[in-house]
């Protein structure tokens, strides 16, 4: 059983392509010259990022793949990402299933639940300027053109600059999972562990799914009404199963937190306007972002989002107490990993890990 019995993916992937706006008006010159330096942006991003943290991608390991692309071509890559990520809970529910639903109840269900899922895909796919593709295709940085025009055209920032820095963002989280392959398989572990806690059959889950999709497009659309917000939380019966949660939640507050600190970390004479960059970038934040928003609703804690923030207080009060070099001692493996209650502490992160009490570097 894949997720497609849960989620039509190729429906959802219709759906969305079908609502998807078109992006800003551009000329054939000019979305071509936009492909172009982003290509460029991005090759340049590798320097710039290795300088400033030490990293470099795991010898012989696979060459990344940088592709810009519209935004149906985000969406086809994240309807791959998210069946992907789902296959394995959908298996192991089938597999303790006394009663597998039937074919008929299956295609009605998941025809719903895609239909939800496209409308959901079509509204981020104007919103995200680009990702690194941990699950799905794998191992390939997305950056999306219209997007990136349209967010600088908003907030009327240098285009090159805006570029460059949000390519060094990304190319930060592409260090992180080449340079640790470890990364990955840590998270996949993680998920396993959700799913062998979660004891719901197909037809519940299916259901909890509709109810979720659904609170996630109210989210992302701006509603306050917080009914059936429950998300992930509604899987969990033990403490030990929020305790993934938890451990999920700060390995990726962990990776966000770095590459936001590494994308202003590069400095003026990467990026001569960052300080104007980040302020209105902040400004665009301002309440909750489309992206925040689905995370919370997903989590079904509003004290969760607060932790990906906290994600740049750990790197950044690291880096102070013990350098760059001090702070890399994170990636050693997953038993170095920030805790939870370490993210807004770093100084706690240093003493166990470092085994010294934290004295400012």
């Amino acid at each position: 059983m894949s997720s497609s019995a849960l989620v039509d993916w190729g429906l959802a992937g219709r759906t969305a392509r079908r609502l998807a706006g078109p992006g800003p008006a551009t000329t054939r010159e000019e979305a071509a010259a936009v492909v172009r330096e982003l290509h460029e942006a991005a090759a340049a991003a590798v320097t710039h990022v290795e300088g400033l943290t030490g990293l470099h991608p795991v010898e012989g390991g696979p060459v990344p793949e940088v592709a810009v692309v519209d935004r149906p071509g985000w969406i086809d890559a994240n309807t791959t990402g998210m069946a992907a990520l789902l296959d394995p809970l959908a298996g192991a529910l089938l597999e303790r299933s006394e009663n597998p639903p039937g074919p008929l109840a299956t295609a009605i269900g998941s025809r719903a639940t895609g239909v939800q899922a496209g409308g959901l895909l079509a509204f981020l796919s104007s919103r995200v300027l680009g990702q690194y593709e941990v699950f799905g295709t794998g191992g390939r940085l997305l950056l999306v053109a219209p997007n990136i025009v349209d967010a600088e055209r908003r907030m009327g920032v240098d285009p090159t600059d805006f570029r460059m820095w949000v390519c060094l963002h990304e190319v930060t989280h592409q260090l992180q999972f080449t340079a640790f392959p470890w990364l990955r398989d840590h998270l996949e572990a993680q998920i396993s562990e959700f799913v062998e806690a979660t004891d719901l059959s197909p037809d519940a889950l299916r259901d909890r799914m509709s109810d979720l999709v659904r609170g996630l497009a109210d989210a992302v659309r701006g509603s306050d009404d917080d009914g059936g917000s429950a998300g992930l939380m509604a899987l969990v019966r033990d403490p030990e199963q929020r305790a993934v949660l938890d451990r999920v939640t700060a390995v990726m507050s962990l990776v966000e937190g770095h590459a936001e600190y590494v994308m202003d970390g590069v400095g003026p004479d990467v990026v001569p306007s960052v300080r104007t960059l980040r302020k209105r970038f902040a400004q665009r934040r301002k309440g909750r972002s489309p992206i925040d928003r689905v995370l919370r609703r997903l989590l079904g804690l509003e004290q969760k989002m607060k932790q990906y923030a906290d994600g740049r207080t750990f790197v950044g009060g690291v880096v102070d107490l013990v350098g760059m070099d001090g702070f890399n001692r994170v990636w050693a493996g997953p038993e170095n990993l920030p805790l939870v209650e370490e993210l807004t502490q770093p100084a706690r992160w240093v003493e166990r890990v470092h085994g010294r009490p934290a004295v400012p570097a």
